[in-house]
């Protein structure tokens, strides 16, 4: 049996509630996780990578609040692969949602086409 997939979500977020009516919409049974309260792992920050292709600043929620405040635009392109993972497990609001993870992939933020690819 495989593991469900996981979500990382923000309950306040538009985004994050239209991919979890498209999960649910299909009958797809998944684990939803509250990013602020539990980011998604070091661990799995690099898997996401991996599936994205590398570029670390995809992880991140370049819109977001804390990103700005934190200056990130600027910092971020000085930081190593470690620094930004180890930043974004530590801080939910950094990381660009929902966070999608399943047993073969993956996807960052909600595009129906890309998710419907995932589950079909």
């Amino acid at each position: 049996m495989q593991p469900k997939p996981r979500v990382y979500t923000l309950t306040t977020c538009d985004t994050c509630r239209k991919a979890v009516r498209f999960l649910r919409g299909r009958g797809i049974d998944f684990t939803e996780i509250p990013i602020r309260q539990q980011p998604p792992t070091s661990d799995e920050l690099r898997h996401m990578l991996a599936l994205t292709g590398g570029e670390v600043k995809r992880l991140f929620n370049t819109s977001g609040q804390d990103y700005k405040a934190m200056g990130m635009k600027d910092r971020l392109p000085g930081l190593s692969e470690n620094e930004a993972i180890a930043l974004l497990a530590a801080n939910g609001n950094l990381v660009k949602r929902p966070f999608l993870l399943t047993e073969t992939g993956g996807a960052v933020g909600f595009r129906e086409e890309e998710w419907a690819r995932i589950f079909s």
